[in-house]
C-alpha cells in the first residue's frame, strides 16, 4: 500500500514530548491508507526510544543543521514526504485517535476547503494560562477562519507546492504567514469533530511572557509581502496602545494635571477591559477575571516589546531582498 499520508514534525530538544506526539500517530484509526512520518531533527543523535518506534510507524529521521528556521525544517521535510497528503504537527502535541480520519475526510469531501485544522482540548489539570491559550484558541470553531496555528495542518501537497511551502526568512509566525497563503486556495478549516492536547502549551505567566517578546520579534517581517485583513490589524496596534497607554498616564501623573491623566488612562482602560471581557466570557467559569487581566497585562507589553526588537530583523531582511 502506498503513502497517502506524511507526518512532517520539526524538532530540536528533548525528545519526550515528540515520543508523546509519535505515541498518538501509532493510534490514528486511519484505515483509508498508509501513514509515514518524517522527522527533521536539528539534534545531532537520536535516542534509542525515539529508535524503536521505528517497529511501530513507517519513521524517516532528516538531519538539519541547527539555526535554520522552523519553516526550513518542514520544507525539508515536505520535500522528502511521499504521501499526496501533509499533515504538519508540532513535536509536543498529543492528537485524537480520529484526527487523522476526521481532517482527511473534511478535506477530501469539501472542495471548498483548502487546509484543515482540529480545535485544542485542554490537559488533564491545566493551569489557568493553558485554559487561556485553549479558550482563544477555540474563539472560533467549526467555520472558516481567518489564520491557524502550526500545530496542527492536514492539506493536500499539491496545495503546499502551490504556495512555495512556508516562508524560511521567519523565525516566528511564520504559519500565520503560510495560512495566509493557503487561504488564496481555498477555506482554512477549523473543526470541533477532533482535537488535540498541546502537551507544551504555556502554563506559567511569567515564562509566557519572555516567550511572547521572541514570539512577536517576526510581527513586522510577516506581514512584508501580503495583504493584512481588518480583523488583523487589532493584534498589531492594540498592544502599542495599551501599553503606550500606561506609559503615557504614569508620566502624566507626575507632571500633567489630573484631568489629563484620568483621560488618559480612560482610553488606555477601556480597550483593555474589552479584550479581558472577552477572554473572561470566551473562558467561562473555568478561569478568573483576575487571571483574565494578569494574562493581558503581559501580553500586550511582551508583544510590543518584541516587535520593536523585530523592526531592524525586518528592514535588514527587506533590506537583503533588495
Amino acid at each position: 500500500m502506498s503513502v497517502l499520508v506524511s507526518f512532517i514534525i520539526p524538532h530540536k530538544g528533548r525528545e519526550a514530548m515528540l515520543i508523546e506526539t509519535l505515541n498518538s500517530i501509532c493510534t490514528q484509526s486511519f484505515s483509508t491508507g498508509e501513514i509515514e512520518v518524517v522527522i527533521v531533527s536539528q539534534n545531532k543523535t537520536v535516542s534509542a526510544s525515539l529508535e524503536a518506534l521505528k517497529e511501530r510507524l513507517k519513521l524517516n529521521i532528516i538531519f538539519n543543521e541547527d539555526g535554520n528556521t522552523i519553516s526550513h525544517s518542514r520544507n525539508i521535510g515536505a520535500r522528502q514526504a511521499e504521501g499526496k497528503y501533509l499533515a504538519f504537527l508540532d513535536a509536543d502535541v498529543e492528537l485524537a485517535s480520529n484526527w487523522t480520519e476526521t481532517v482527511y475526510n473534511i478535506l477530501t469531501r469539501n472542495q471548498d476547503i483548502a487546509l484543515v485544522s482540529a480545535m485544542q482540548i485542554n490537559s488533564e489539570g491545566a493551569p489557568p494560562l493553558e485554559r487561556i491559550r485553549t479558550a482563544l484558541s477555540n474563539a472560533e470553531l467549526d467555520t472558516n477562519v481567518a489564520f491557524l496555528p502550526g500545530r496542527n495542518l492536514f492539506l493536500a501537497k499539491e496545495t503546499f507546492n502551490k504556495v512555495n511551502g512556508f516562508p524560511e526568512h521567519l523565525m516566528t509566525c511564520e504559519d500565520y504567514y503560510f495560512t495566509d497563503s493557503v487561504s488564496k486556495h481555498g477555506g482554512l478549516y477549523y473543526t470541533s469533530k477532533t482535537h488535540y492536547v498541546h502537551i507544551g502549551e504555556d502554563k506559567a505567566f511569567v515564562p509566557m511572557f519572555k516567550k511572547e517578546i521572541w514570539r512577536g520579534q517576526s510581527n513586522i517581517a510577516s506581514i512584508q509581502g501580503r495583504r493584512i485583513g481588518i480583523r488583523e490589524w487589532p493584534s498589531f496596534i492594540v498592544p502599542f496602545v495599551i501599553t503606550l497607554g500606561v506609559l503615557l498616564s504614569v508620566i502624566s501623573a507626575l507632571i500633567l494635571p489630573l484631568i489629563i491623566t484620568f483621560a488618559l488612562g480612560a482610553m488606555t482602560i477601556l480597550p483593555l477591559l474589552a479584550y479581558v471581557f472577552r477572554l473572561k466570557k470566551l473562558t467561562g467559569s473555568e478561569v478568573n477575571v483576575l487571571h483574565c487581566v494578569w494574562f493581558y497585562i503581559l501580553y500586550f507589553p511582551a508583544r510590543t516589546i518584541g516587535t520593536l526588537l523585530g523592526v531592524r530583523g525586518a528592514v535588514s531582511t527587506s533590506s537583503h531582498k533588495n
